[in-house]
């Protein structure tokens, strides 16, 4: 299956027409991936198109938040998923400095926050509010957090400020880290058998809101400067007292030296752009069909040509 599947993406991609391929360098293009598997499935499709347009790909394992300023400094190439709400501040920082450059948006829009399925709200009706689900905090409580709820957050390089929010708020709640993307999904699993209220971090897209019908919690609504003035937002005295953008940009970045060195490759990289459904379908093939990243790279590639043909023609 494997075989056949990489065959076909690359008798197709070794069809077009590659006449400007001299220009660019032999020098290995650097493609991080990180710990979710979107962004991990997305870097190995595009890796996948370059090295069939006959560049030379290397995957390194980077943090989420510090690859902006690996890009900047030109130790990795590019990064094809910036999330505004999880890494807009590390990235704004490095474009700060200077040595990366916007490289435009994808079609999908974000979001991410607190989240619960909807058997959740079935035990506290008053959800989405953040009122309601702070009033009905012994819901989810564990031993881990005594008198107080859980909500389970991402991954602590996710930076996701939970806990500043819990403070801000006054929240009657203990912010408890996951592991990794896949401990999420785990433990919403879990929590589905009987349907035990629960709370965690999620966002879109990716496949979970197919498997798992759910809602964000609404906390008050995003403005410019709640993670930088304290007088942004409901309380006056704290930062990160409203919730993350509900329309959120997903964006790629790279290296201010990538153009000049690889002009084929960031000619392709300025006109790829995804949409939510492709995304999830992405973390779909690797989270439910538990296809290894590279195969599902191809699996995507093979099942979508009408998709990216036109970036690279």
């Amino acid at each position: 299956m494997k075989k056949t599947t990489t065959a076909l993406v690359a008798g197709i991609l070794t069809a077009l027409p590659w006449a400007v391929m001299a220009e660019d360098s032999s020098d290995p293009i650097v493609i991080p991936v990180h710990n979710w598997s979107s962004q991990i499935v997305m870097s190995n499709v595009v890796g996948q198109i370059f090295e069939e347009m006959g560049l030379n790909v290397e995957y390194v394992t980077t943090d989420s938040q510090a690859v902006y300023e690996s890009v900047r400094l030109g130790d990795v190439t590019l990064e094809m998923e910036v999330w505004e709400g999880a890494f807009g501040a590390s990235f704004r920082a490095a474009m700060e400095k200077g040595g990366i450059v916007d490289v435009g948006d994808h079609d999908a829009v974000t979001r991410e926050d607190w989240w619960y399925p909807m058997w959740t709200k079935e035990a506290c009706p008053g959800l989405p509010s953040w009122e309601a689900l702070n009033d009905c905090a012994e819901l989810f409580q564990t031993a881990e957090t005594g008198e107080k709820g859980r909500y389970l957050d991402g991954p602590v390089d996710w930076l996701k400020h939970g806990q500043e929010r819990v403070e801000a708020l006054d929240m009657d709640f203990v912010v408890v880290n996951a592991g990794s993307a896949a401990a999420l999904w785990a433990e919403i699993g879990a929590a589905e058998a009987d349907q035990k209220p629960i709370v965690v971090f999620n966002w879109t897209p990716n496949f979970a809101e197919a498997v798992w019908p759910g809602e964000f919690v609404e906390f008050p609504t995003w403005v410019d400067g709640c993670d930088k003035d304290p007088s942004v937002g409901p309380n006056p005295d704290a930062l990160y007292d409203c919730g993350n953008p509900a329309d959120g940009y997903l964006k790629k970045a790279a290296w201010d030296g990538m153009e000049d060195k690889w002009p084929s490759a960031y000619a392709v990289l300025e006109k790829i752009s995804f949409t939510n459904p492709q995304i999830a379908e992405m973390a779909r093939l690797v989270d439910v069909d538990e296809l290894e990243p590279e195969e599902a790279a191809e699996e995507w590639l093979a099942t979508n040509e009408d998709v990216w043909r036109s970036w690279v023609e």
